[in-house]
């Protein structure tokens, strides 16, 4: 590992946070535990309004995507510590039909996730043992996902809508279509706030892949019909910066971060396209400009999709840098901060009443990542599938991201929709001070971290693409643990009590597979 300070550098991003005091989930700070201690923080946990009534009954599962509506993912109510994680043993396995490119629902006593044919399936918390599953609707690119609330179960619909099925039988409620082309698609796992599912458009889907003129629609829907309450389209620009014929970009991937004191939604948008150029059009020269609303942070009211303020990290962006994930870190003392991240490698951090930039810091390898335009064929890091690829996770008033280390050569005159090649370095897990920017430490891991990172008491978890699964110490990103899966992970796994569910969707076939603590184990 790698311990490093005052490497800050002031950056563009967005911050947005509510409650000086609690967070979005209304956990106030920890006490009595926590990193260093090797046992669970104490926390008070009151649902905010807008929380679905399965988060009010199980406070201590993993019911939202990202743990709460901070997107920490962060399981303080877990037993797993660093006491006790060695003793941790396979439970079950439970297989699907198609990748995992997703984060399983822990809810009560059943395990919820979506695989890569869109099916939807619902396994015995205990056992693993199947209780439903709700047939594909087509193939999805990913990530996917579902989310429950109100004894439904909300997931993507093929390649081009969103679907409700019923949380005990799988029954099929409703399906809604929401994309405008049939080159468009949906890649995003729901996430619902109040009786709002929250939802995006993006210009990628098996019909197609950045055609030109389909843009990126964040839609509101409503949970119990699926027609929409309002919509926001993240191409600020009628003609789509020009050239409708080319061009395309926006959308969101990944769930927002919700924030219900104030009133607001974080999206994270993603890159513009073509990208870098095309014979005709080399270096991006169709979409001139900065291209709005991609690469930023947008934050949207809640309740009506109005637009409060923005913040964009990487204007006109030729490298494929989605500035897909945010997250709110509340700190009574220090002060909330709205942070932004993606595949550009930069980490930005936000006021949350002003959008007002506070700090930017670089994560993994950076290398001609700062050209406005190439001369000819250059190696570029990050760019394309580096970056941070996967959600981020924060505690205690830090960040910590998983970094792929992947370059790629790219040529001004050449689209590279197809990314970069895996494998090749090792990658990085990085903890960063959430109120200054400071990196706190650097770790290696051993391969490329598409397991994004999960809080779980004075551990945090990772995986890689091999199957890899790795616990860190989070006072120094010290490796303390580690097991292998029965086939590669791009998916991002959850914890709840004594359990860790981990998706092997590059296995053969694709399967859930969980962890647990021995009878008895995990008092601390």
């Amino acid at each position: 590992m790698r311990r490093r300070a005052g490497a800050v550098a002031l950056v563009t991003v967005v911050a947005l946070a509510g409650a000086a005091c609690s967070g979005g989930d209304g956990t106030d700070a920890g006490t009595g535990g926590g990193p260093g201690t090797g046992r669970p923080a104490t926390t008070t946990t009151a649902a905010p309004p807008g929380a679905p009534p399965e988060y009010v009954a199980h406070p201590g599962d993993w019911v939202l995507p990202g743990a709460d509506y901070d997107n920490t993912r962060r399981a303080p109510a877990s037993r797993i510590t660093s006491e006790n994680v060695d003793r941790l043993q396979p439970a079950w396995e439970a297989e699907v039909g198609g990748a995992l490119s997703t984060v399983p629902l822990i809810v009560g006593d059943t395990v919820y996730v979506q695989d890569g044919s869109t099916a939807i399936h619902a396994f015995d918390r205990a056992t693993g043992a199947t209780r439903w599953t709700a047939p594909g609707t087509g193939f999805s690119i990913g990530p996917f996902g579902v989310a429950v609330a109100d004894g439904r179960v909300f997931g993507v619909h093929g390649s081009d809508g969103i679907r409700a099925v019923d949380a005990g039988t799988g029954e099929e409620l409703w399906t809604r279509r929401i994309t405008a082309t049939p080159t468009g698609g949906v890649d995003i796992q729901p996430l619902v706030y109040g009786d709002l599912v929250l939802v995006s458009t993006v210009p990628v889907s098996v019909g197609g892949i950045y055609a030109g003129g389909d843009r990126g629609i964040l839609h509101a829907l409503d949970a119990a019909t699926g027609q929409d309450r309002w919509t926001f389209d993240t191409v600020d620009s009628p003609d789509v910066w020009g050239n409708p014929r080319v061009n395309s970009g926006g959308g969101a991937w990944y769930p927002p971060a919700v924030d219900p004191g104030r009133g607001v939604v974080h999206w994270g948008v993603a890159n513009p396209a073509p990208f870098p150029g095309t014979p005709e059009f080399p270096n991006g020269s169709s979409r001139p400009g900065d291209n709005l609303y991609t690469n930023s942070v947008l934050t949207l009211g809640i309740e009506d999709g109005a637009l409060r303020w923005y913040h964009q990290v990487h204007p006109h962006d030729l490298f494929d840098r989605d500035l897909v994930h945010t997250m709110i870190v509340r700190d009574a003392e220090r002060g909330d901060t709205v942070i932004g991240t993606g595949k550009g490698g930069v980490v930005v951090g936000l006021d949350p009443r002003t959008g007002e930039r506070r700090w930017r810091t670089e994560v993994g390898v950076h290398r001609n990542d700062d050209l406005t335009r190439l001369e000819g064929p250059t190696e570029v890091a990050p760019g394309t599938y580096g970056g941070v690829l996967t959600p981020p996770a924060t505690a205690d008033g830090v960040v910590y991201v998983a970094t792929v280390d992947s370059p790629v050569e790219l040529r001004p005159d050449e689209t590279a929709y197809f990314g970069a090649p895996m494998g090749v370095n090792d990658g990085e897990v990085t903890a960063i001070d959430a109120a200054t920017g400071d990196v706190l430490w650097e770790a290696d891991v051993p391969g490329d971290p598409l397991g994004g990172v999960a809080v779980v008491n004075d551990l945090l978890f990772t995986a890689l693409l091999d199957g890899t699964v790795l616990a860190l110490d989070r006072d120094d990103g010290a490796i303390v643990w580690r097991t292998t899966a029965p086939g590669g992970i791009n998916g991002w796994m959850t914890a709840a009590d004594d359990l860790l569910v981990v998706p092997a969707g590059n296995a053969t076939p694709p399967r859930l597979v969980a962890y647990r603590l021995p009878p008895g184990d995990g008092s601390g």
